[in-house]
């Protein structure tokens, strides 16, 4: 508290990360005052406590009595450029990974609920709230995900969101985006990921993608760039075969694939030697047995090798309940080495890394839940995007600030003896760290008086209770 930006004020060292990536940002904007109404409205959300529309940021900011178009316009006009923002993003988290380790990042598709017929680049969908045995139908924009994966601290990691690619579909409502398919999209945020590094001085840093299996695709798989390496869950029924033979003298095009090799599914009772280890995940501990084979092929990428894992399920009780664990298949690329094919980096770690995977989704539900993605009343072929590029944008931005200040581990936590604190912050500690720096209150407890017959002090709290929350939300 004791140390002071550049205008002169002081800050906690939350805010004091907050406002540094703002000012390394400044140069995606393209008039200072379109900046100066961006870093607005970063501190409007942080105090909207309603819907994310920018309605209410402009209500909690007290501009209720202007023109608001400017603020729209925002979002609808090239006032900034996204790609530019998400590579300045990139580049900061450059800083946390060593070139000797992998800079490992998640792909994943990801859905945002929309209620109107005319939204740009909305499309029906099988809506993912209703029973599996009668599906309804539900308005949305798809978008895939391209996360970084903070390095591991005792088993925990974040997905910070560098960048959402749209995938819109044939039948979407016409906007700025054009029609692709899920795996294309993900293939063209993971080249502008390895495009960033290269550009930043990380043309010889591994690049590690972990997905799901949507992108276990030959179209991926056959145009991987450079120094990538792509670790994806794979089908039990997934057809493999052995590498070809050496070519035989006679005439006739050479064989691309060898003989048909075992399902994942039947390699799990397949004879043969299985691996144990323990990994730690989330700070608990998980026993894993698990086998590698490869280097292999898929059909439709014959020019690059993988290696399949298999890791077999499990059945343990824990709290009277007998748990089950699925089995589960990995398929990696293979990297060239000594005039062979060998696995990237040792199982362990990749069985490691495709565990935190999950991640994303847990920043897609506090991305949706709690900043409220995709509330804005957006609906232009260029607004309708990236007014949900802009939440996610803030998002990372909020979470990396917290990241610099916390670690993963350390960090606020939820008030109350009672309440069983987690091993690490989670995104609401987060945000009321956030207001708590800037109303410069610590959780209300100055205002507090432990005798409830002293109505003096009692009316003091309720004015100063009552200020903090105007002063914030101009209610």
């Amino acid at each position: 508290m004791g140390e002071y930006n550049t205008i002169g004020e002081a800050m906690p060292a939350v805010l004091r990360q907050l406002w540094s990536l703002l000012e390394g940002m400044r140069g995606a904007f393209r008039q200072e005052r379109t900046y100066l109404r961006a870093v607005a409205m970063v501190y409007g959300e942080l105090f909207t406590f309603g819907r994310h529309t920018v309605t209410q940021v402009l209500r909690t900011l007290g501009e209720t009595e202007q023109d608001w178009s400017a603020w729209y316009r925002l979002f609808s006009r090239e006032r900034y450029v996204p790609a530019v923002l998400a590579g300045q993003l990139l580049g900061e988290t450059l800083k946390h990974v060593p070139e000797e380790e992998p800079y490992t990042v998640t792909l994943d598709g990801v859905r945002i609920r929309r209620s109107g017929a005319h939204v740009a680049g909305s499309g029906w969908w099988l809506a993912l709230h209703t029973a599996p045995f009668q599906r309804g139908l539900e308005r949305g924009q798809r978008f895939v995900e391209c996360a970084w994966l903070t390095p591991l601290e005792n088993g925990f990691s974040r997905a910070l969101p560098l960048c959402w690619e749209p995938a819109v579909t044939e039948r979407a409502v016409p906007s700025e985006a054009k029609p692709c398919k899920e795996w294309e999209a993900g293939w063209r945020a993971l080249c502008w990921v390895r495009e960033e590094m290269n550009a930043r001085g990380r043309g010889e840093q591994w690049l590690l993608a972990v997905g799901d299996g949507k992108y276990d695709v030959q179209g991926i798989w056959g145009a991987l760039p450079e120094r990538t390496v792509l670790l994806v869950r794979c089908a039990k029924n997934r057809a493999l075969y052995a590498l070809p033979g050496e070519r035989s003298a006679g005439p006739g095009r050479p064989r691309q694939y060898g003989e048909r090799l075992k399902s994942p599914r039947e390699w799990l009772h397949a004879p043969g030697p299985w691996r144990a280890t323990r990994l730690t995940v989330r700070g608990r501990g998980r026993a894993l047995k698990y086998r590698v084979l490869g280097p292999l092929l898929v059909e439709g990428a014959p020019g690059q090798p993988l290696y399949l894992l298999v890791v077999r399920g499990g059945q343990w009780w824990a709290g009277g309940r007998r748990r089950y664990r699925a089995p589960a298949f990995y398929l990696v690329s293979a990297v060239a080495q000594e005039g062979g094919w060998a696995l990237p980096w040792p199982a362990e770690k990749l069985l490691q890394w495709a565990w935190q995977r999950w991640e994303c989704e847990v920043a897609h539900r506090e991305m949706k839940s709690a900043l409220g993605i995709g509330e804005k009343q957006c609906w232009g072929p260029r607004s309708a995007l990236t007014a949900v590029q802009w939440g996610v944008w803030l998002y990372a931005l909020c979470v990396l600030a917290a990241y610099r200040t916390w670690g993963l581990t350390g960090g606020p936590r939820r008030a109350g003896r009672w309440y069983p604190h987690a091993s690490r912050w989670s995104f609401t500690a987060m945000w009321q760290a956030y207001r708590e720096a800037l109303w410069q209150l610590g959780a209300l407890k100055p205002l507090c008086s432990p005798i409830l017959a002293n109505w003096l002090k009692t009316e003091l709290w309720q004015s100063g209770l009552s200020n903090a929350v105007a002063s914030a939300g101009r209610i």
